[in-house]
């Protein structure tokens, strides 16, 4: 059995970081140098995709997907969602406005979210600890959706579990642990 996970978010948001840490196989990257206002942020940027497998029990497998945050590659966001079963959305705390960003990738992804899932991982707390979880949570409320929210360490394999985990109590919410 073979499924098949999105990670989206703006750029910097630590989706190929999060897929790396939990990825079974080296991931693929398509990366190129940075040359617009995200080489202020940092000096390669996705351009294509992120691939990695997380192997399960008895074979099962899930291939992890990440997207790339510009929006000018957004044409990848839907060739990427074909026959995905769930989005995990990356946002950067350390960005001008995540609260924004959020709704910004929310909305891109509302057609493929309504058929499948959601959940939210914020990075970079510990560096900007505003807006707190509580600030993403009431926005979200406010906006009459309900997603799981967690703070998350991109480099942290046990955190980007967690994450899935979420997203497996979204697609199944009468599943056991």
């Amino acid at each position: 059995m073979e499924h098949k996970i999105i990670f989206t978010g703006p750029v910097g948001a630590g989706k190929t970081t999060a897929i790396a840490s939990i990825s079974d196989i080296p991931v693929v990257k398509t990366e190129a140098n940075a040359t617009d206002e995200v080489a202020l942020r940092k000096s390669n940027t996705t351009v294509a995709m992120d691939y990695g497998i997380l192997n399960l029990d008895e074979g099962a497998k899930v291939h992890l997907y990440g997207t790339p945050g510009q929006e000018r590659f957004s044409f990848m966001w839907d060739i990427l969602t074909i026959g995905g079963v769930g989005l995990v959305l990356m946002i950067d705390n350390g960005r001008e406005d995540p609260i924004a960003d959020m709704e910004f990738f929310l909305d891109a992804f509302k057609p493929f979210i309504a058929k499948n899932g959601v959940v939210i991982g914020i990075t970079r707390m510990d560096e900007s600890p505003r807006p707190g979880l509580y600030t993403f949570q009431k926005r979200l409320q406010e906006l009459n959706i309900k997603v799981p929210v967690f703070e998350v360490d991109a480099r942290q394999r046990q955190d980007v579990k967690v994450l899935l985990l979420g997203l497996l109590s979204v697609l199944d919410p009468g599943l056991r642990r």
